[in-house]
């Protein structure tokens, strides 16, 4: 329907038919108005399957849904670095929506990995703004291709479930611009996804709901988000002042009380008609752009979906370790599974994304050759007690085996929505129960299934670890298939396993205090804290081995230097050098050789997933723009590429780099500078204008004598000042201290000299 249309159709209603559609019918419908033909859609959770309720409703996953087909999380999602991936899964969801007539799925969640403690960084994609932006966008283009539309959340700074209904979130511009903005901007310039859910917190002291800023401001202006925003579910604070900010839909119901509210700001004058008026069109724009294109031919396939969920999860698992590459597994080899996940994978998270699965597909059902698979549960996950019946003769099956396949990770109740993790370790069950195997068993193996980084003091006694992640109802075939080497591994971690907790940025800090989280570790967030501190990690971030080898060669850049408008062509050429087809995860990051700004070592700018046949090579090529090469400057409120020489460093992981080659970029911003009193002669004299301007007046007001004078009364007689020492001095002393240590001085000639300098 086109926007005249629309906006007919608004004129056309009362005022409190208005005021009704900025809340829920009911949990998940939107209201209609049935006499002027506005229809009523439902809205579902996602983001990695379809959780319809038809029955009793709630956010939280407790109550039942329709049988769906349960994804990869977002953790497994992201780690496999692969776009068409995220929009096959997408494309599927969307066509899902389409035969349960559900308008809007829920998703996807691209939060920011703060911290390895969040409840819910199952869901979200990465510590990396761009890894969640590339993988987001290509979610969203894969649902809405299917006339359906996508709710990005939760819009924005939601990095903690500990009181992440009334949490402040504190951070500066630079931060917010960097990290936590950067996750959506992309998504949202590029894919235009129908609507975006605010999250619960407050940003800086303001609720997201009623945060002006994010929602009009930048979303919508800067961004030209034409959708409509929603709340995430009881996350109103004050509905008129939301209704301002931007924010159009309440959900769910309000039970009338907000729609009151409404009425009685548009009769008092407090609320402009105006604004609900936009606000109603801005809805009404999705709510037809879904119902004028219904499909009702649509088909839940659900066994094709689950084919798909196994094949997008061997996408996602991660080669962590592969020592003596004793895997894949080979044919007729005696292997023990051990561990309860084995045969019960945990495969999803607990809370709104929670899946009625239509199958769960386990390793054990999938594994080949059962004659010479045997299997021992190891432990239980109810409680974290060892069993020392059930480790006796996990013991016993690895000893008189010719491998041990080990099948552990986080049980439901460590790792969920509503709450934090309070510790980085794995059950003390689990642990025992890998370390009593790798004592009896040196061929052992540790399969993975967790949604966030985890402890593992066993590491050195282990062969080869798997991560799995929560990679869907058949993440058991997938691993299987890695497992023996039917799929070579090419998934990447999409965040960085520290050693332990303490070693997180935020670790002082994060979940705050008095509701208030203060992110002062800023833009050093994952990688970027790691890499800048050189320090010793688990496993970095973009880390992924494989059953094959890749070489690099032939690095090369279109030109040494460059204005930043002109952008950058990198090509690298890669060569599979194996004797497996395999895919490669082509990492490109950008480090500032010589920044003023305090920047990470490293930050990565592109990246490309590759097929790769024995003996074949590609060349990939990445066109870098001037954000590549940008920071957020505070001063002049916009990204800023400094002038100066720049890395472009290929890498294995965010630790390892193989080509680099150095090239300049030429700024084209000028960053306004006023001089004052309190500005320093090191300041001044960095500025090539301030320098010759200071180096003019210096001399016509004390003469070369007059200077050298006053260097040497600044040495003194002490044999301990040195030249270097001076240096230091004059370059940190402001010019007000010239009233000092120049005899006859005016303050009169300083501020002419500042008025010159800002002239």
């Amino acid at each position: 329907m086109k926007r005249e249309e629309i906006k007919e159709l608004v004129a056309q209603m009362t005022l409190e038919e208005k005021a009704g559609l900025c809340s829920g019918l009911d949990f998940w419908q939107t209201k209609g108005v049935e006499r002027l033909g506005i229809p009523s859609v439902r809205v579902s959770d996602g983001p990695h399957g379809l959780r319809k309720q038809d029955g009793e409703s709630d956010h939280l996953g407790m109550n039942e849904s329709i049988q769906a087909v349960c994804f990869p999380a977002g953790c497994a999602i992201a780690s496999s670095f692969d776009r068409e991936a995220a929009q096959m899964l997408g494309e599927a969801l969307g066509k899902e929506c389409q035969a349960e007539d559900v308008s809007v799925i829920l998703g996807p969640a691209m939060n920011i990995k703060r911290s390895p403690l969040c409840g819910r960084n199952f869901e979200y994609y990465s510590e990396d703004p761009l890894v969640s932006t590339e993988l987001g966008t290509a979610y969203i283009q894969g649902v809405q291709s299917r006339n359906v539309g996508t709710s990005p959340k939760h819009f924005m700074a939601n990095n903690q479930e500990y009181h992440r209904m009334t949490s402040n979130s504190v951070m500066n511009e630079r931060t917010m611009r960097e990290i936590y903005l950067a996750a959506f901007e992309g998504a949202v310039r590029r894919a235009k996804p129908w609507t975006v859910m605010n999250s619960y917190n407050k940003l800086n002291g303001t609720y997201l709901c009623e945060n002006k800023e994010m929602l009009t401001d930048i979303l919508r202006k800067e961004w030209g988000f034409d959708g409509f925003v929603m709340t995430d579910w009881g996350a109103m604070n004050d509905r008129v002042q939301a209704l301002k900010a931007g924010c159009n839909l309440e959900m769910p119901y309000s039970g009338g009380g907000t729609d009151a509210e409404i009425i009685a700001a548009v009769k008092s004058e407090e609320l402009e008609e105006s604004i609900l008026d936009r606000s109603c069109e801005e809805f009404l724009n999705i709510v037809f752009r879904y119902a004028k294109n219904r499909d009702e031919t649509a088909v839940f396939d659900r066994k094709k979906d689950h084919e798909l969920a196994r094949k997008l999860e061997e996408e996602c698992i991660v080669l962590l370790k592969n020592e003596g590459n004793l895997l894949p597994i080979k044919e007729h080899t005696r292997t023990a599974f051990i561990g309860k996940y084995a045969k019960e994978p945990r495969y999803q998270g607990g809370g709104s994304s929670h899946i009625n699965s239509t199958h769960v597909e386990s390793a054990w059902e999938m594994a080949p050759d059962k004659e010479y698979v045997t299997y021992a549960k190891g432990f239980d996950d109810r409680e974290d007690a060892v069993d020392e019946k059930l480790l006796a003769e996990a013991v016993e099956t690895a000893k008189n085996a010719e491998m041990a396949v080990i099948f552990a990770g986080l049980p439901d109740n460590f790792e969920s929505e509503g709450y934090d993790r309070k510790h980085l370790g794995m059950p003390n069950c689990q642990n025992r129960l890998i370390e009593e195997i790798a004592k009896v068993q040196e061929n052992t193996v540790v399969v993975l299934h967790n949604g966030a980084p985890v402890e593992m003091p066993w590491i050195n006694d282990v062969k080869a670890v798997l991560e799995v992640y929560l990679g869907g109802q058949a993440v058991g075939g997938a691993a299987v298939n890695v497992l023996y080497g039917k799929t070579n591994p090419s998934g990447r971690l999409p965040e960085t396993f520290p050693v332990r907790l303490q070693d997180t940025p935020c670790y002082l800090t994060y979940g705050g205090e008095q509701d208030t989280s203060e992110y002062t570790e800023g833009v050093f967030v994952g990688y970027r804290y790691y890499t800048s501190r050189d320090m010793k990690v688990l496993f970095p971030f973009g880390h992924g081995l494989s059953y094959t080898a890749f070489d690099y060669s032939s690095l090369t850049v279109s030109r040494d230097a460059i204005r930043e408008s002109e952008g950058l062509q990198v090509t690298v050429d890669v060569t599979n050098t194996g004797s497996m087809a395999g895919k490669e995860v082509v990492q490109l990051y950008v480090a500032a050789k010589d920044s003023k700004a305090i920047r990470p070592v490293r930050e990565l700018r592109a990246f490309d997933k590759i097929a790769l046949q024995p003996g074949e090579t590609k060349t990939v090529s990445f066109m870098l723009d001037a954000r590549a090469f940008s920071y957020w400057n505070m001063e002049i409120h916009d990204w800023y590429a400094e002038t100066g020489n720049y890395e472009i460093q290929i890498g294995r992981s965010a630790e390892e780099m193989i080509l680099t080659k150095e090239i300049r970029v030429e700024s084209e911003k000028a960053i306004p500078k006023v001089f004052t009193l309190n500005s320093t002669m090191g300041e001044i004299m960095a500025d090539p204008k301030g320098k010759a301007i200071l180096e003019q007046a210096m001399g016509a007001m004390m003469g070369n004598s007059q200077a050298a004078e006053m260097a040497d009364q600044a040495k003194g007689d002490s044999s301990v000042i040195n030249d270097e020492m001076l240096a230091a001095t004059m370059e940190a002393m402001p010019l007000r201290q010239m009233l000092s240590f120049i005899p006859g001085m005016q303050k009169e000639l300083l501020e002419q000299l500042v008025a010159a300098l800002n002239a």
